[in-house]
């Protein structure tokens, strides 16, 4: 099958509608990113609305906004009325206030009414992820009634796998699924099949425990409670999916130590990537003028035992490389819930007989590698290794600890990982060294060294 882009430049324009209703509506969002603005705005307009609506779910922010901006304020209107709920908030999120109004005025009273309650949800809260469109039961009816029901409405609904049963004033009392329906007798009433222990979301609640819900209990759906228990929306696996990985592309920024990245690498201009990179840069840069002034504060020992200064990048990696794989263990188990606040003494006990392991393996394979082809003298050694093993254990401890403390002073745990981490177990380490030189060093027969002014 020719590709879009190709019929596009052919003036095939009959051949590319029957491509277009034949594809899976992810493919054509897949060639739709690889266009040209141009391309892609024609494209979108040959396509059937219902068929456009589609599309756009599966397209990326940075094309939303692409298509958003050319839109009339009609087409705009035609697409949204197509759109499941939260697909629309999505998308008016992206369009000019003047032109969001013109929309909701031409829009039917009970979808404006709908988005307005969508709009005022706070961003990153289960309010703000959830749909509307689900099937609801009623305790009283019978399975025979509850297919009648799904059959002539789910066509509208975003998913129809689960129904959600509800009494008079729309409190959420159960949930069933369209199995369990489809397999029971015709007469059996839904009371009686319904599960009344379900796992839900209240509106302002914050997206990542609603992401960490959704991973503990293997959900395709969850239902969204106002605070009177009444069942408002649902939030739906697809949704879920997209905040994950835009949580997990904000983590791993944050590991790297830059700023979090509203637009794609491609999309971003050269001096949008550099500005997210600068802060941390400036100071991670500034940061070590601590380290510098150590280093300083020693000079005279360095003086004296110039053959300290050659160990002291391989301390400082090692120490760095230590705490980063605790951090990243740890940022990561706070991210799928797999760490909490009350598991900080477990994670510290842990971290600490991890780190005593690694520091004793790995001091004593340096060990013998710095006395085989350094051929230094044992008791520089010793002070390295000494150093070495400390350092690791600090590291560990260090790592582990600082995201926790980050999640409970409501910071983001990323944050606290590989930036300031490195900078800590910089000090740490050079600290470490210095002062077992300084002290050690004497008691094994070396001139003592004090630290300069």
């Amino acid at each position: 099958m020719p590709k879009l882009e190709e019929l596009l430049a052919q003036g095939n324009l009959a051949e590319l509608q029957k491509n277009l209703r034949e594809m899976n509506p992810v493919d054509i969002a897949n060639e739709m990113g690889e266009m040209d603005t141009a391309d892609m705005i024609r494209v979108f307009r040959l396509m059937h609305k219902d068929l456009a609506a589609e599309v756009f779910a599966y397209l990326d922010a940075n094309d939303h906004n692409t298509i958003a901006r050319q839109l009339t304020s009609e087409e705009a209107r035609l697409l949204v009325e197509e759109m499941y709920l939260d697909d629309a908030v999505d998308f008016l999120d992206e369009l000019p206030s003047d032109m969001v109004r013109n929309i909701l005025a031409k829009a039917d009273p009970e979808t404006r009414k709908l988005i307005n309650v969508f709009l005022k949800y706070p961003d990153n809260s289960a309010g703000s992820l959830m749909t509307v469109e689900f099937v609801r039961l009623f305790e009283s009816q019978t399975c025979r009634e509850a297919i009648a029901y799904v059959r002539t409405s789910g066509i509208e609904k975003e998913t129809i796998y689960t129904c959600y049963v509800v009494d008079a004033a729309t409190h959420l009392t159960g949930i069933v699924s369209l199995r369990e329906i489809l397999t029971s007798k015709d007469d059996t009433l839904i009371r009686d099949i319904m599960n009344r222990d379900f796992v839900y979301a209240t509106t302002t609640q914050d997206q990542e425990l609603v992401v960490q819900d959704f991973r503990k209990y293997d959900l395709i759906a969850m239902p969204v409670l106002d605070l009177e228990s009444r069942i408002v929306g649902i939030i739906t696996v697809d949704d879920i999916m997209d905040v994950m990985e835009d949580e997990q592309t904000e983590d791993l920024e944050r590991l790297a130590g830059m700023q979090h990245a509203e637009k794609g690498y491609l999309d971003s201009t050269v001096w949008e990537l550099a500005k997210n990179r600068l802060l941390w840069l400036l100071i991670l840069m500034v940061s070590a003028t601590l380290t510098a002034s150590l280093i300083n504060r020693y000079n005279k020992l360095l003086e004296t035992m110039v053959v300290l200064t050659a160990f002291i990048p391989m301390l400082m990696d090692t120490g760095g490389n230590s705490g980063n794989q605790a951090s990243t263990l740890m940022v990561r188990g706070l991210a799928t819930g797999e760490v909490t606040f009350r598991d900080w003494g477990k994670v510290l006990g842990k971290e600490l007989r991890v780190g005593l392991l690694c520091a004793f393996i790995l001091a004593s394979i340096n060990f013998l590698r710095i006395a085989i082809f350094h051929q230094a003298v044992w008791t520089v050694n010793l002070v390295v290794n000494l150093t070495l093993f400390f350092t690791v254990v600090v590291a560990k401890v260090l790592g582990s600890s600082l995201p926790i403390a980050a999640k409970m002073a409501r910071l983001d745990p990323a944050l606290m990982a590989s930036p300031i981490l490195t900078t800590m177990v910089d000090l740490f380490t050079l600290l470490i060294y210095f002062r077992i030189a300084t002290h050690l060093l004497p008691l094994l027969g070396f001139q003592p060294v004090t630290p300069g002014p």
